[in-house]
């Protein structure tokens, strides 16, 4: 079945990593218009710039299946998202929720501390699923992509992806919501999709995540 929907999705893959040099970036297409088509189900991507880079190519590979928004900002840590989970959950019900924090969560800030603990980002996580389960669309949970060795700026270090990424874990375990592990996805592949010394990713690369979010999405709306 996973190869089935690979071959389903290999058409409008290649099509995006054919089109995706134009003048407008990955991230300004984030923020194109839907046109909807209300025959089909509606699906929300919540998550930082990682998220930004492969909306453009969920939307593409997902045309005609399903209609794609993404709330209308950066994500952010879990300290945004408990802010603004109001405002971003205003635009309707979804049959779908594709999500992430945790990049800007273990980021470190000026002081040398993460800018959320975490053991904070625990208990932010916990409150933001919480509040998702309520709206009984189907969750998927995003793992954090890989940061990679270097001098980055702003300081990020590789190990805390994997320790935010177990705790972020359990919960999803504990609540039985679905996992995408983008963090391995990308991680086995890393030299050829991720910018240098830089968390974010080439075109190509937010194109090859995209292709996992959306078979992850198509994976939900069968169930």
């Amino acid at each position: 079945m996973q190869i089935a929907r690979l071959l389903l999705l290999l058409p409008l893959l290649l099509l995006g990593c054919a089109t995706h040099n134009q003048n407008v970036s990955l991230n300004e297409r984030a923020y194109d218009h839907v046109y909807a088509n209300p025959s089909l189900p509606r699906v929300l991507l919540i998550g930082d710039s990682i998220s930004i880079g492969y909306t453009h190519p969920v939307r593409e590979m997902l045309r005609g299946k399903a209609n794609v928004y993404r709330i209308p900002e950066n994500g952010g840590p879990t300290t945004r998202g408990l802010e603004k989970y109001d405002e971003w959950l205003t635009c309707g019900c979804f049959d779908v929720i594709h999500f992430n924090w945790g990049l800007h969560d273990l980021k470190y800030m000026e002081d040398g501390e993460h800018q959320v603990s975490i053991d904070q980002y625990e208990r932010n996580l916990a409150v933001l699923v919480q509040r998702l389960l309520q709206t009984d669309a189907k969750l998927i949970w995003a793992s954090t992509t890989p940061v990679p060795q270097g001098d980055l700026s702003p300081k990020r270090v590789p190990g805390d992806v994997l320790q935010y990424n177990a705790v972020a874990k359990e919960i999803m375990d504990r609540r039985g919501v679905m996992i995408n592990d983008l963090y391995t996805f990308a991680f086995d592949q890393l030299d050829q999709i991720q910018r240098p010394a830089n968390v974010h990713f080439t075109d190509d690369g937010s194109y090859a995540l995209g292709a996992q979010v959306a078979e992850s999405i198509l994976q939900a709306l069968d169930e």
